[in-house]
């Protein structure tokens, strides 16, 4: 599960995680730092080149540039200059001969236009939610222009600056009590009408986003005044006043449409609002991850799945000696902890056991520095809020109880993170799995970080799982109920984020999905949930962890069980592709070039009927 690369400092960092990295011991890491480092051949650094790389990393710098220029996300200004770019390097695409490009650079070619469609739609959409909440915030405009001259440089004339600063506060007085007025009955809104205040019949999830959007208004009005308050005499004296009440008004004004209009309290930590993207939406998405299938296909496949894994949950439990109750299997497991303060030992141990697990089988190449550099992040509760196991990238992080939770927090926490369930995820993580993921994109084709994607970046360590389980990775019956319990939670993810982005499903209802279907501690799977519809993920990332896994499976039985690679081979091509689509893997691996007009076609699951 691990943070988006550019993200994960400042992820890191906001998150309140206590960054102590705890660096790992013992014989088999004592040894591998003994081994000669792993220097490539220049040959090596510049294998399979394309000759879209240049063009690919020169415009990763142009969009740099532009959203270092243009920080406000909700601006006209942003919006048309990203447009502006993503059409002429679409237009640019077309100088190209596609027919004379190496294989690496039609695939880049064919993934480099895909994404800048996709960030065209994605402005669409943004445009689209804008709308559905602007009538909430019709003082943005006076905000973005202040962010525009500022940034322009423009001479400012601090008298009608403050008169601006003041209408701000006046439209905020103004909105709240057409909303207010539209949150009344009928009959009071008749009577109020009188007064020729037009009622604002907010939506719930608008409501939510604008709540949202005002802290970026908000911070952006502080960083305009920031910039001349103090430094200019006559700014200060004018605007000085105003600027305070307007700043208040906006925060009054965020909190009462939470509270009010989304029904949140200020306290509450614990309700879960998300914002359901609708079918339409879904089907642009999954075209973007090359995913020929549709929402209602892909949770049938899921249930399918997770029908699969009653069947071995219920072997295993007849195993355990609870018969076909295999809940009650799940609840001995989770009893399988270790007192507080041991865990980061557990999780060492399991680290280990898995590296030496990978290069006995010569599952995948791992460089020595690899083993050497990985390291421990131990998280706060408020962190723990969300992220409820672990997490991990470069490092893994590592949730148990602190001193600072309650009596019930500290047992939830520790029965979600046992033994079972931590030797299923930890190499998730680590080795084979997300940390070394990190060590080769960094290493390999690093520009194509640029396509990043959860079928790839989790869809890689998923598989991973299936194939330890396949290879008998998980010997005890604990060990094959924390496999089993995972492998349930990933298919009940494709079912409660596509359900509730479809309007199907309640945050609550996949809380309740979760605890009844899965296993879950309550607690946890809230954390789950509230994770899942923050905002901070894309609306396919829980679906892409199961998905990818079968996107890398198929490509295994199609290039591995037939004989043309070998399970190592296939795995250091992938690892050195970096991130993209698993379609356009498969198109490098086999050799199977794209088309210039490519659309998405590998049903690598089959068919599957809703």
């Amino acid at each position: 599960m691990p943070f988006l690369y550019r993200k994960i400092t400042a992820a890191v960092l906001s998150a309140g995680i206590l960054v102590v990295p705890v660096y790992p011991g013992g014989s088999a890491f004592q040894e591998a730092a003994k081994t000669p480092g792993d220097v490539p051949a220049k040959s090596a650094l510049n294998s399979y080149p394309s000759e879209l790389e240049p063009a690919i990393e020169r415009f990763e710098s142009d969009l740099h540039s532009i959203e270092r220029r243009y920080t406000l996300a909700l601006a006209p200004s942003r919006d048309a200059r990203l447009r502006e770019l993503y059409r002429e390097w679409l237009d640019s695409l077309g100088e190209w001969d596609f027919a004379s490009l190496s294989l690496e650079g039609k695939v880049d070619y064919v993934l480099f236009r895909n994404d800048l469609e996709y960030q065209l739609h994605s402005l669409d959409t943004k445009a689209k939610q804008y709308a559905e909440m602007e009538p909430l915030l019709p003082f943005a405009k006076i905000i973005f222009d202040f962010d525009d001259g500022r940034r322009r440089m423009e001479t400012l004339d601090s008298r009608h600056a403050a008169e601006l600063v003041a209408q701000i506060k006046k439209e905020i007085e103004e909105t709240r009590k057409a909303v207010a007025l539209g949150l009344k009955p009928e009959p009071e809104q008749t009577k109020t009408g009188a007064e020729k205040i037009q009622p604002i019949h907010a939506q719930k999830f608008a409501a939510n986003r604008a709540a949202a959007a005002i802290v970026a208004l908000r911070e952006a009005l502080k960083r305009w005044n920031t910039f001349y308050n103090g430094y200019d005499p006559i700014f200060t004296w004018w605007v000085s006043e105003p600027y305070k009440e307007t700043d208040k008004a906006l925060d009054d004004y965020r909190t009462f449409l939470r509270e009010q209009v989304v029904g949140i309290k200020s306290d509450d930590k614990e309700t879960i609002v998300g914002d359901p993207i609708g079918r339409d939406a879904l089907m642009l998405e999954l075209a973007h991850e090359m995913i020929p299938y549709t929402p209602e296909e892909l949770i049938a496949l899921a249930k399918k799945e997770l029908a699969w894994c009653d069947g071995e949950m219920i072997k295993v439990s007849r195993e355990m000696g609870y018969g076909d109750d295999w809940h009650k299997a799940v609840e001995k497991v989770k009893e399988g902890n270790v007192d507080p303060g041991k865990q980061p030992e557990m999780i060492r141990k399991l680290a280990e056991e898995a590296i030496a697990y990978v290069q006995r089988n010569d599952f995948v190449t791992v460089p020595p520095l690899a083993i050497e550099d990985w390291g421990m992040l131990m998280m706060t509760p408020e962190r723990q809020l969300v992220a409820p196991f672990f997490l991990g990238g470069e490092d893994i992080l590592v949730s148990y109880p602190t001193d600072t939770m309650t009596e019930d927090q500290k047992l939830m926490s520790m029965r979600g993170n046992n033994y079972g369930f931590a030797h299923a995820t930890v190499f998730h993580e680590l080795i084979p799995g997300h940390h070394l993921q990190y060590f080769m994109m960094q290493r390999y084709k690093s520009y194509r970080q640029m396509f990043r994607t959860p079928f790839w970046m989790e869809g890689w360590a998923l598989y991973c799982e299936l194939m330890f389980w396949d290879m008998g990775f998980d010997r005890t019956p604990e060990e094959k109920v924390g496999a089993l319990f995972w492998r349930m939670h990933r298919c009940a993810r494709i079912i409660f984020s596509l359900s509730f982005h479809l309007g199907k499903m309640t945050p609550q209802e996949c809380i309740d999905f979760l605890v009844e279907r899965v296993g879950h501690e309550r607690d946890n799977a809230a954390a789950e949930v509230r994770r899942s519809f923050s905002g901070e993920y894309s609306p396919l990332y829980q679906a892409g962890y199961l998905l990818g896994g079968f996107q890398f499976r198929a490509m295994h039985h199609e290039l591995v069980d037939s004989g043309k690679m070998t399970s190592r081979e296939m795995h250091d091509r992938i690892l050195r592709e970096n991130m993209m689509p698993v379609e356009m893997v498969r198109a490098l691996l086999t050799g199977q070039a794209p088309a210039k007009d490519f659309k998405t076609s590998w049903k690598f699951y089959g068919d599957v009927t809703p």
